[in-house]
């Protein structure tokens, strides 16, 4: 690559050390809140995760960080990355860059584990966009198209480099595919020190070497790459200039990879003949955790090197040698690190993020459709207002519809895009590419034209001019919206920037939103407000978009008086706008001031969200390890579990398999519909009592294979998959639902284990659940604690599974907990797709062992692999090799596949690993255009050779059967009874959510502070005509419960349904026994967080301070609640994109709040007859009558009408001005059945889309 040359940089680590604090295992809510916010506990403990590590890493060298999964391999590199901070966490030791302790002294890179990049663009897009960021300002754009084709050339990504990245919901490119994308993104920046984590992860053996020889060659001139990696293939060892070696956080070589080798020999540990260097070392530094006495002498084993190497004291001086690699030619200069302009970042982000709204039809769609249908349905509610008591009332309602609810939801919405979409943001300013004023700029510039205006106008014209307002008065009226519009999404940068996460940044968002509500003026007459917080209504900008928009509607207006002599008649005092106005205590001379206030309200709340994401950085943080239990399995590698009769060994086999792939995808135009062939037809035999096989580059089909086999592909709205051929078991061709019921899986993420809770929690739960209802319970646990043996996960047992944001067990370990979970079973079938994947060479070697050793007993095991180290060959059986489109290029026994190439003219040297020869030759080189052409006609030629030799298909003769013969009955999995899930279940889920102290405040707390926050502003309430407008606001602010409840649904159901959808596709259990777990954990919340808010609302503020009325209040709390928890359900359940089910949810909440009967007093007669479907009309409809019947009003002499009375004298006038004169008991019966017929569609919903609908694809 011809990147420009830089400044080299000499890296040295000298005795390192990082231990971290662990809080100790202790319960209450006291000591979680205690951990939460960081306080220390007299039983917290340190933990060593680094011990006294130095090595130096000279320019112009490759260094390679080994050791096994939990060595502390990425704990050195973040801590020399100075990636390592927390309030946890203690560093002592020193990292020096050319001498200078400050990395700024070099110009940098880090390469992170994981791939945080914009799924909505292609790869060349983000390389593109990502070298406009990175490369100097002087760099012109050809130079820059030019760096960015050979990045995609040198890391293999020019056949993806048109695809999109993808996600979960919508797949793009391929986990290889993603890992060398985010590697070039950090390649651009040219940078003299690249520090990279595992960025062999997920790569085949080919692509993996490619890599690093591109690293290679950029460190020959003059760059410094460190990297950790867990299974380099041996012509990588030969690419690598220095090695450090860790064991249990210690060293046990840092140095020159010629003289590791020489070093272990003298220790009496030399490498054997024809064996991976990288493999004998992580061997030998292995701690074996199967059994006790292994454990021991392994242990014993590892100090003594370890003790050796701290023997042998000081660093080689190797810097000579090295430097004397550097490519002479290169003329070092000085780093430029300076980053760009903040006119090229703003540029380039308006640019990425422009092209991400268009690409996100859910978001930008969502945003316009949601104001369409929202204005068209309130302006329906509100049509055509005429001017009497009721119109005049209801107008009010309308104006605070439209400057309170609508922006609601865009701030609800807003608050969840920007957890996600803030975090490239937070990874480009780590890495000094971006600012934070360029964020905010750019966001708000791509969005201006796509949403912002849209958005506004379309609500502002279809709402104004249905409710009848006056059409000269309409300019006023979009610019408040529009300004109230840019003051939310200001509003939800900055809850985002005090906390990623959704759960706490909502809590912030509806404490900021609910002191604007009550401050508006028009749920709580301002001139009553309590003096003691009544001037923070100066700070609430509701309240000068509510009253600029009351004084834009009434200032000067007369409205229809029944009474003849208009406004000089005392009669028609109540129908004079400037009398409205008054008796909502506008202030005077209000048309533009609000407006200047508002502006500076955007920019000063821009402002503060800047500084604070200036000051606040995202941060790792480390999680607890939990109390350790006595180990009651140490020794017993195998307890065998009893076996249910004879079973039968099954054969699978192919027979011209294909699968095709019907997408349609919304653009602006429309829907696209593309036709892609992923699956070529596929014949091969899948034999058990071995290891099958199936190998092959990124972008084979290796995984979309397994997960035809394992009836895994469903179907959607846009996407379709066809099979065509078959998949037969044992000669009969089973339906989808036996394909999936005698078929365990282990997919390729982690994404179902939760993360608060203990490796060995996480497995004996998972036994609970999945093995036979005829075990004891103790069978079970032994069952889980031999697995866990087995697996090698002694030493993380009781350490927390741990998420993106909370440092738990390694991603080693994480895989293989999530194999465990599904060999707790011993299925006869077992399906993997890349077990080794992100696992280090001894522990990828012991779960192949343990996988042979269940194909040994008679199982069919079919695994995926990309980098197979040199020893497992001789474990493999058959073998099927996929070329990139999914092509065979062999099938067949591994005995034979070396002989089939050799006869082709390719032979295999002796001392090269076969699996890495075979992946060498059926991958095209995309680096040079040369090679490409030449590659690619071998490969082609190898296909070719393959369809005309490889057996014929088999005979078809085999019938589509919905059961399979009746001696597989033992084959079936049955799903555990809800007897037996339902306890389970509920039982982890209150440990988990125990542990998230952050979700336990939200469910807590949001209620609560909604309740403090009432009573604080309209306690006590009073009895004059002013506070007529307070009690009909606080009877309303019952309602907005519903929005809450829809908050904490959102903070924790769709991370708890992905995990059901995961366990429920293992057929672990029902639908039902979730439901009723998740519904379990809710209510006490609800009930708890019901009866604080009523002690409020009755007591504090006292609106009648008897116990009917104090349990009919926590009664409509607790419904409302649950019904918002309900909808939530439903909406999470029909869209799996979480902000498009926000936004649908929020609009239909926030229109049950304005049909709830005190903001719409005349709504035309189907919306009252649908308003029996809103629990917010049952609220209403019974607290009224509860709380107005019997209370009289009084009013001052100017307010009296002719006759001495006030215009509403008494609870009862007032409701039957407002319809809601009715027996409230029914009420309370309706909003119990809404309750109960809410969660019942939520139960059926989830059920058909588990049973019903989009189940598989068709054949």
């Amino acid at each position: 690559m011809s990147f420009r040359a830089v400044e080299p940089g000499d890296i040295q680590a000298k005795e390192l050390t990082v231990s971290v604090r662990v809080p100790t295992a202790t319960k209450g809510a006291a000591s979680a809140l205690r951990r939460f916010v960081g306080m220390r506990g007299k039983g917290d403990e340190e933990k060593k995760l680094l011990d006294g590590v130095s090595a130096e890493m000279p320019r112009g060298s490759v260094t390679a960080i080994l050791g096994a999964s939990g060595s502390g391999k990425t704990t050195f590199l973040n801590v020399m990355a100075s990636r390592l901070h927390g309030r946890d966490i203690h560093t002592s030791g020193s990292t020096l860059f050319n001498g200078a302790d400050d990395i700024s002294a070099v110009s940098s890179a880090y390469v992170m584990q994981s791939d945080v990049l914009e799924p909505c663009l292609t790869v060349r897009e983000t390389l593109r966009y990502s070298a406009e960021l990175r490369l100097p300002s002087d760099v012109k754009r050809e130079e820059r198209e030019r760096v960015v084709e050979e990045v995609i050339a040198e890391l293999g990504l020019k056949d993806a480099a048109e695809t999109r990245i993808g996600n979960h919901a919508h797949k793009g490119c391929s986990g290889g595919e993603k890992r060398r994308t985010s590697i070039g993104v950090q390649l651009l920046a040219n940078p003299s020190c690249v520090f990279l984590d595992e960025p062999t992860t997920g790569l085949d053996a080919t692509s993996a070497f490619q890599l690093v020889t591109t690293l290679r060659n950029l460190s020959r001139k003059g760059r410094t790459i460190i990297m950790t990696i867990h299974q380099p293939r041996s012509e990588i060892w030969a690419l690598v200039d220095r090695v450090v070696l860790l064991a249990r956080g210690s060293p046990a070589f840092a140095g020159p990879t010629a003289d590791c080798l020489a070093h272990f020999s003298s220790l009496g540990y030399p490498l054997p003949t024809y064996m991976n260097p990288s493999e004998h070392l992580i061997d030998v530094l292995a701690i074996d955790l199967r059994s006790e006495d292994l454990e021991e002498k392994s242990s014993a084993r590892v100090q003594d090197i370890i003790t050796k190497w701290k023997e042998k004291g000081s660093l080689d001086a190797t810097e000579k040698f090295l430097r004397a690699n550097i490519d002479q030619n290169v003329e070092p200069v000085k780093n430029n690190n300076s980053r760009s302009s903040f006119m090229r970042q703003l540029r380039v982000m308006t640019a990425r993020t422009t092209i991400v709204t268009l690409r996100d039809p859910m978001g930008m769609l969502g945003s316009i459709m949601e104001a369409f249908f929202m204005s068209i349905v309130t302006g329906w509610i509100f049509y055509q207002l005429d001017g009497s008591q009721a119109g005049i009332r209801s107008r009010q309602g309308g104006l605070y519809t439209a400057s309170a609810l609508q922006s609601y939801l865009v701030l609800l919405y807003e608050t969840y895009r920007l957890t996600i979409d803030i975090q490239v943001f937070d990874r480009e300013r780590v890495e000094g590419v971006v600012g934070v004023p360029a964020f905010i700029l750019s966001r708000r510039a791509a969005k201006l034209l796509t949403e912002d205006l849209p958005v506004n106008l379309i609500f502002s014209l279809i709402f104004y001019f249905m409710a009848g307002f006056r059409a000269g008065a309409f300019p006023i009226f979009f610019s408040v919206i529009l300004l109230e519009h840019f003051v939310m999404l200001a509003t939800a940068l900055f809850c985002v920037a005090i906390s990623r996460d959704y759960a706490i940044a909502s809590l912030v968002c509806n404490c900021v939103y609910t002191l604007n509500a009550v401050t508006n003026g028009y749920f709580i007459n301002v001139a009553t407000i309590p003096v003691y917080v009544r001037w923070t209504k100066w700070l609430a900008f509701l309240f000068y978009a509510f009253t600029a928009l009351c004084e834009n509607e009434f200032k000067g207006q007369f409205y229809d008086c029944p009474e003849p002599g208009e406004s000089s008649n005392p009669a028609c005092q109540a129908y004079v706008g400037d009398n409205i106005l008054d008796l909502l205590s506008v202030p005077g001379n209000w048309r533009w001031r609000p407006l200047l206030v508002l502006v500076s309200f955007v920019l000063g709340t821009y402002l503060v969200a800047g500084i604070l994401l200036y000051l606040i950085k995202t941060e790792m943080k480390m999680s607890r390890a939990r109390p350790r239990e006595k180990d009651d399995l140490v020794g017993k590698e195998k307890a065998e579990i009893a076996a249910h009769g004879d079973v039968p060994t099954v054969k699978i086999d192919l027979d011209r398999y294909t699968v095709d792939l019907h997408k349609r995808n919304l653009g602006l135009r429309g829907f696209k519909s593309q036709e892609l062939s992923i699956l070529k037809p596929v014949t091969a035999a899948f034999k058990p009592g071995i290891l099958n096989v199936i190998m092959g580059p990124s972008g084979s089909g290796k995984t979309t294979l397994l997960n035809a086999m394992a009836g895994r592909l469903n179907n959607s709205a846009t996407t379709t998959y066809r099979f065509d051929g078959d998949m037969l078991l044992n000669g009969t061709s089973p339906a989808g639902i036996v394909q999936q019921s005698v078929i365990s899986y282990v997919t390729q993420d982690d994404d179902a284990l939760l993360p608060s809770l203990t490796v060995r929690e996480t497995l004996r739960f998972a036994a609970g659940l999945r093995l036979p209802s005829w075990m004891s319970k103790a069978a079970k646990n032994e069952r889980a604690e031999e697995v866990l043996m087995k697996m090698g996960l002694k030493a993380c047992a009781d350490n927390l599974i741990g998420s993106e944001t909370v440092k738990g067990i390694s991603g080693g370990e994480k895989r293989r907990v999530t194999i465990a979970t599904q060999i707790l079973t011993e299925p006869r079938i077992l399906l993997l797709d890349e077990p080794t994947s992100g696992l280090d060479a001894f522990t990828a070697s012991s779960i192949i062992d343990v996988l042979r050793s269940l194909a040994e007993e008679g199982r069919t095991l079919v695994l995926t692999i990309h980098q197979s180290r040199s020893d497992l060959w001789q474990a493999f059986g058959q073998v099927l090799l996929l070329a990139r489109g999914g092509h065979t290029v062999y099938a067949g026994p591994r005995e034979t596949i070396l002989q089939h190439f050799s006869t082709q003219g390719y032979d295999c040297p002796r001392e090269t690993n076969p699996s890495d020869f075979a992946l060498d030759l059926i991958t095209v080189d995309l680096q040079q255009a040369d090679r490409e052409a030449a590659t690619k006609a071998k490969v082609t030629t190898l296909i070719q050779t393959w369809s005309e030799t490889s057996p014929s298909p088999l005979n078809r003769t085999a019938t589509t059967t919905s059961e399979l013969p009746a001696e597989f009955g033992s084959l079936s999995k049955s799903s555990a009874p809800f007897t037996t899930a339902f306890p389970i279940l509920a039982h982890r889920s209150i440990i988990n959510f125990r542990r998230q102290p952050p979700l336990v405040i939200a469910r807590i707390m949001q209620v609560v502070a909604y309740g403090i926050i009432m009573a604080l502003y309209f306690a006590p309430l009073r009895h004059g005509y002013r506070n007529i407008q307070n009690w009909l606001g606080f009877i309303q602010e019952v309602a907005p419960l519903y929005f809450i409840g829809m908050l904490q649904n959102i903070a924790v159901y769709p991370a708890e349904r992905d995990v059901f959808y995961r366990e429920y596709g293992d057929g672990a259990y029902g639908v039902e026994a979730f439901f009723l777990q998740y519904t379990l954990l809710e209510v006490p919340f609800e009930v708890v967080s019901g009866l604080l808010f009523s002690v409020f609302y009755c007591v504090v503020v006292d609106v009648r301070r008897t116990v009917g009325m104090f349990f009919v209040v926590a009664f409509n709390a607790f419904c409302i609640t649950s019904c918002g928890e309900s909808l939530g359900m439903i909406f999470n359940t029909l869209f799996s994109h979480t902000g498009f089910a926000v936004n649908l949810t929020s609009v239909f909440l926030s229109l049950a709040q304005i049909m709830s009967g005190i903001m719409s007093i005349s709504m035309p007669s189907f919306l009252r007859a649908m308003n029996y479907l809103s629990p917010a009309k049952f609220v209403v409809g019974n607290v009224a009558p509860y709380a107005l019947r019997g209370q009289v009003f009084s009013c001052d002499p100017a307010q009296m009408l002719p006759n001495g009375r006030c215009p509403l004298q008494t609870g009862e006038e007032i409701l039957q001005l407002y319809r809601l004169d009715v027996d409230p008991r029914w009420q309370v019966v309706g909003l119990a059945a809404c309750m109960v017929v809410y969660r019942g569609v939520a139960y059926l919903l989830l059920k058909a889309a588990r049973e019903g609908w989009g189940r598989r694809g068709v054949g």
